[in-house]
């Protein structure tokens, strides 16, 4: 099987790399390299049946050239981290929705089955109205701020790739799969973007003071990247997932103080903690939830899917991974 990964040099694009050309398949990537790395690509360079390739999903040209060799797409390539966010509406809106548009125009022009990634953060502030210890559920209703908070740009961004993918499926009898991915973490993920666990990770192992933004009350499902892959590559390979929305994530959860002090034990770090206010950290124009966990019974039902690592072993794992570089 021939595979296009946009966003292919990215964390989580990396290891779906990994996955595909382990199992023998031919895999090219397409990257702009805004947050993907070189060093995350660097293993498969010599292996025959890798290809990278420089370039934006904003290139109608190049996205046609690559959509039409390959048999199925991965589509990964976005906007990703509240802080890049933050301080990139324009781009978030830009790569996220005309980006995602050429892929399926050119998908369907093709005929070429694609995964199109998509997040948790559509659902925004739906949690609130959810009663009990029950997750999310792909039909709940999505519940977005104002426009001009803009932590939402990007939510509704993604939203509306779901809206786009899923006409495409209707209308043109494209065979899509949505994933909306519930942080996703792991060894390789970076904490210039403001992804939490390699930030803590990193300041601990310096004895730096860990910041958390708010009181720390605030409750995450975090999920390991291998599960994720596995996951996705599974969603790919079966005929019930077209035209779905699936969540994929890890329905423990815990909160951002938990976390902290999780990693100051396991890192044996004499690290401090300090609580800054949302608009220090990221201006005026945001918003964040309380809470946000998935209810994975539909993918567990797809694909048998379960989450094998929890919040601890992860932590395990990174905290090895960056003592190593």
């Amino acid at each position: 099987m021939k595979y296009l990964v946009t966003g292919g040099a990215g964390f989580i694009g990396s290891y779906l790399v990994e996955a595909l050309l382990s199992m023998g398949h031919i895999v090219t990537i397409v990257d702009d390299m805004s947050t993907g790395t070189y060093n995350n690509i660097k293993p498969f360079k010599k292996d025959k049946n890798f290809s990278f390739v420089l370039g934006t999903i904003l290139d109608q040209n190049l996205m046609m050239k690559l959509v039409s060799k390959c048999d199925q797409v991965f589509h990964l390539a976005a906007v990703v981290g509240v802080k890049h966010v933050m301080e990139n509406p324009v781009d978030t809106i830009r790569t996220n929705t005309i980006g995602t548009e050429n892929i399926l125009h050119y998908c369907a022009k093709y005929n070429k089955k694609v995964l199109i990634a998509s997040t948790s953060e559509v659902y925004g502030k739906a949690m609130k109205i959810k009663k009990g210890n029950a997750g999310l559920k792909e039909s709940d209703d999505s519940l977005f701020g104002a426009t001009h908070i803009r932590r939402w740009s990007y939510a509704t961004s993604k939203a509306l790739d779901e809206f786009l993918s899923l006409a495409y499926y209707q209308e043109k009898k494209l065979p899509v799969v949505i994933v909306r991915f519930f942080n996703t973490v792991g060894p390789r993920q970076l904490g210039e973007y403001g992804m939490v666990i390699p930030i803590f990770v990193h300041k601990a192992l310096l004895g730096d003071t860990l910041p958390i933004f708010g009181d720390g009350n605030q409750r995450r499902s975090f999920t390991y990247v291998g599960d994720v892959v596995k996951g996705i590559i599974k969603l790919m390979d079966i005929k019930d997932a077209e035209g779905q929305v699936i969540n994929i994530g890890n329905s423990d959860e815990t909160t951002i103080n938990e976390l902290a002090e999780l990693v100051i034990k396991i890192t044996k770090s004499k690290s401090q903690i300090e609580y800054i206010p949302y608009e220090k950290a990221y201006g005026i124009g945001f918003e964040d939830m309380s809470r946000r966990k998935p209810d994975i019974s539909k993918i567990n039902k797809l694909i048998g899917f379960q989450p094998t690592l929890g919040i601890e072993e992860i932590v395990e794992q990174v905290v090895k991974y960056m003592k190593s570089i």
